[in-house]
């Protein structure tokens, strides 16, 4: 009887252990981390300067070079030419049409 309830006492024990490391190694990583922290400062700087999808801080130059490329995939890709290479395709899956199920002819 004892030795159920040690073992069982060791065991919560383990559990408790377990979990409290992992929410502790999780917060300690946060708070130490400078070169994680200026990665995301630096990603909210993107993005805040980002607008409408466009490119940040692109030049002339640049946006001639990417209306080039898109160009280059219309002409490559036949009848792409008036759709919007940059935004994600659609997909539509249509339920195939079954035919009813006879048992009697077997």
């Amino acid at each position: 009887m004892l030795t159920n309830q040690i073992q069982q006492a060791a065991r919560m024990l383990g559990a408790q252990a377990r979990r409290n490391y992992g929410v502790s190694a999780v917060v300690l990583s946060k708070a130490t981390d400078p070169i994680q922290q200026l990665f995301i400062n630096k990603l909210r700087d993107y993005k805040s300067k980002s607008s409408g999808g466009k490119l940040v801080d692109a030049t002339p130059e640049i946006e001639r070079e990417l209306k080039q490329e898109l160009e280059k995939l219309a002409k490559q890709y036949g009848g792409a030419s008036g759709v919007d290479m940059t935004a994600f395709p659609s997909f539509k899956f249509e339920e195939p049409k079954m035919g009813p199920i006879n048992s009697s002819s077997a």
